[in-house]
């Protein structure tokens, strides 16, 4: 799920994540394999929002220096993200 603008805000007031920018090299692969969806880093890898407002890890960070993102099959987390607009 690609995520509206006010959305995206509501996440990022949530969760201690950057979002990969429509610019990013990794991006078109990142689309290639899991669909166009909004994608978050955090320091524990990468996310990708799902519309249950769960968040599913489908990358870590590897031991090299510098480290890479490592792809992964997808993983559940505990992480649940309120979607709806605060009034």
């Amino acid at each position: 799920m690609k995520l509206s603008s006010e959305k995206l805000g509501s996440v990022l007031e949530q969760i201690d994540a950057e979002v990969i920018p429509d610019d990013h090299p990794s991006l078109p692969k990142l689309r290639e394999l899991f669909g166009d969806h909004t994608f978050f880093v955090d320091d524990s890898g990468l996310d990708q929002h799902r519309q249950t407002g769960g968040l599913v890890k489908i990358a870590r960070w590897d031991d090299a220096n510098p480290p890479h993102l490592v792809a992964h099959p997808p993983e559940q987390t505990d992480i649940l993200i309120k979607l709806a607009s605060v009034h």
